[in-house]
């Protein structure tokens, strides 16, 4: 066999591995990105726990097919890119989005989620979700609600008691 072909076979398994890896990936067309944009967007990837990467479309095609992900042949045509998301679900379709909306140039071809082929309706609809530390935010300021009320209600008696102890000291 050539040294290319097995070059190409290392490929494929260095994609298969990160698709594996990847809690969410999303397949763009970044044509007409200047190297700037890209460059800025890498940056986001880096700081979020995800990697943006070009491949050939064959060999991405392979690595889905070889770990049964199908759907994705009518969309590998032309220029394609890949972001993996190995920290959160949410922060490479947010990234993708954001750029995608400020460029105008960058384009949602689909994607894949747990394991499972997604639409890019899919992955723009997952952009558009709060970040981990928001959601966990908001369900501590939700379970931490009732417990502040009851505490302030047990407190009420003792607090009433003392106001009106201090009020006959003061006479």
């Amino acid at each position: 066999m050539s040294a290319n072909f097995e070059a190409k076979k290392l490929v494929v398994e260095e994609i298969k591995e990160k698709l594996s890896k990847a809690k969410s990936v999303a397949f763009v067309d970044y044509r007409g990105l200047t190297v700037e944009e890209d460059t800025a967007m890498r940056k986001k990837f880096r700081e979020n726990g995800a990697e943006y990467k070009v491949y050939k479309n064959r060999l991405m095609l392979l690595a889905l097919n070889e770990l049964g992900i199908k759907g994705a042949e009518q969309y590998l045509q032309g220029t394609s890119a890949v972001a993996f998301g190995y920290a959160d679900e949410v922060s490479p379709a947010k990234i993708i989005c954001e750029t995608a909306e400020k460029t105008k140039k960058l384009t949602v071809k689909f994607g894949v989620l747990n394991g499972n082929f997604v639409e890019s309706k899919d992955i723009e609809e997952l952009a558009k979700l709060p970040s981990k530390e928001v959601l966990v935010a908001k369900l501590l300021g939700t379970l931490n609600g009732p417990v502040s009320a009851l505490a302030r209600v047990l407190n009420a008696p003792t607090q009433g008691l003392a106001i009106a102890l201090n009020a006959i000291a003061t006479k």
